[in-house]
């Protein structure tokens, strides 16, 4: 008889209760825990989004996110560079580049000079493009940040990192971090909503999704035209009772199916059921731009009827009288690899009136100093020139992350404020820099959340928002 045989022999049925290794004791504990664990979670909560304290006293109750998709040229609206104007044509000094390569662009790629011009404006003195004149009656009102970087030079990886705290899609935006930190204020809209007045983004769905948070803390996408969320509507012939009473039965069906597994999905799926039926009524209030002044509308430049950026910003700001916390505004088309002048004029003449009506009309109604508005885009633009016959580019510039700017408004940022600073040339960061996980860090402590404490468990890890690079709050841009 072999060892093999004579080991198999000695193995008795007590072995299986007491010397495996997983055990029969250890599996009927498994299973006991699994039941109470699923006995937790069989009745959906009435509100899935309780209103949770925040760590501290915040400054902000909601955020108005208004991303430049592509990534707007600093070098054309923000970041006046006088030197770049008188080196145009001349190869960048090669001890700037410091062996930095892109991915458009050879590393001895001459300079290329701003393409408008730049005045001082307000009390504050900030300089901006002349692409932005609206901005510029609001200036004293915003901070402009000259100093942003990021780790991530393409766009989608940076735009998923912006929103997200990872360069790779699977972890929670911004909006649901925050919807989990505190709970929403309203149970008639949702309470994280996003809406894109572009062609496409590259980071896609990952920029607002849940990630390893149930779905239920998902941002909700509102369409540009019609029914701001598909279906709706009640199709002919069905009337509130109807609709009622089968949702009802959806719902008792979903409730037997959440006692016997526990699935928080579930859970998610009789949330979004109930809220679709509140939606029904509250949805077509809130898109009917009707109600607006003439003055309203034309403040934002705003044609009710057409979809736009500026029809967007306006249901913003309606968004935030209703309680919803958290609202992303995408607009796309930035990508200035070619024809940097003319990319800048046309998003400019798109976004910059209705940026600036924005933080007018809530201050004037008393609501900017509870909301913080965010403007700006992934990453900055090169100050070299990119032209490729074979692509036929020319006059543009390259991805650039190591310098770019964005403003802030309203929520506890220190108005008529420019912090940061570049080199003469815009390339790299020699004063103030804030890293995006600085910024995002910030958002989350205007709001009361320390990003430090915010996390959720998944797979033995305790995420956040911010990773585990260091970073920190940027107090240098807040009121206290």
């Amino acid at each position: 008889m072999t060892p093999l045989q004579e080991h198999c022999l000695a193995v008795t049925r007590r072995h299986f209760f007491r010397n495996c290794g997983v055990g029969l004791g250890k599996v009927a504990l498994a299973g006991l825990l699994t039941d109470a664990f699923a006995r937790r979670a069989t009745a959906a909560p009435a509100n899935p989004f309780p209103i949770k304290p925040p760590h501290f006293a915040p400054k902000a109750k909601r955020v108005i996110h208004m991303f430049m998709a592509g990534a707007p040229s600093q070098l054309e609206l923000f970041d006046y560079k006088p030197k770049l104007a008188e080196l145009e044509g001349k190869p960048i000094p090669p001890e700037v580049i410091g062996g930095q390569r892109y991915a458009f662009i050879r590393s001895d790629a001459a300079v290329l000079g701003p393409r408008f011009k730049f005045a001082k404006h307000g009390q504050c003195g900030a300089e901006l493009g002349e692409t932005l004149p609206h901005l510029a009656k609001i200036v004293d009102n915003i901070a402009i940040v000259k100093s942003m970087r990021t780790d991530q030079f393409n766009h989608a990886p940076a735009q998923i990192f912006f929103n997200t705290g990872f360069g790779q899609p699977g972890r929670p935006s911004m909006g649901s971090w925050v919807l989990y930190g505190l709970g929403a204020e309203t149970s008639d809209l949702p309470a994280f909503v996003v809406m894109s007045t572009g062609s496409g983004i590259s980071g896609g769905s990952a920029c607002w999704s849940s990630g390893v948070l149930p779905g239920v803390y998902t941002g909700v996408r509102f369409r540009n035209q019609g029914d701001p969320i598909l279906n709706v509507s009640s199709p002919p012939g069905a009337d509130a009772q109807l609709q009622r009473d089968s949702l009802d039965l959806i719902g008792s069906l979903n409730q037997r199916r959440l006692a016997l597994d526990g699935d928080p999905e579930i859970a998610t799926r009789i949330a979004a059921y109930e809220m679709a039926f509140r939606l029904q009524t509250s949805a077509p209030d809130l898109m009917d731009l009707r109600g607006e002044s003439k003055a309203t509308l034309d403040l934002y430049g705003c044609d009710p009827a057409k979809p736009s950026f500026a029809r967007s910003c306006l249901l913003a700001r309606r968004m935030v009288e209703r309680g919803v916390r958290f609202i992303n505004i995408y607009n796309e088309g930035w990508d200035a690899h070619s024809n940097v002048e003319g990319n800048v004029r046309n998003n400019s003449r798109n976004t910059d009136q209705a940026s600036a009506a924005l933080v007018m009309d809530l201050k004037q109604r008393g609501l900017l100093d509870d909301t913080l508005v965010i403007w700006g885009g992934e990453f900055g633009r090169t100050p070299m020139v990119e032209s490729n016959a074979a692509l036929g580019r020319s006059l543009g510039r390259d991805h650039h992350p190591q310098a770019f700017s964005m403003w802030l408004a309203g929520g506890g940022v220190k108005p008529g404020l420019t912090y940061g600073q570049t080199d003469e040339l815009g390339f790299h960061i020699v004063e103030n820099p804030v890293h995006v996980r600085d910024l995002q860090a910030t958002i989350l402590h205007q709001l009361g959340l320390d990003h430090e404490r915010l996390s959720v468990r998944f797979q033995g890890l305790d995420l956040k928002l911010t990773g585990v690079e260091p970073c920190e709050v940027v107090k240098g841009i807040l009121t206290a």
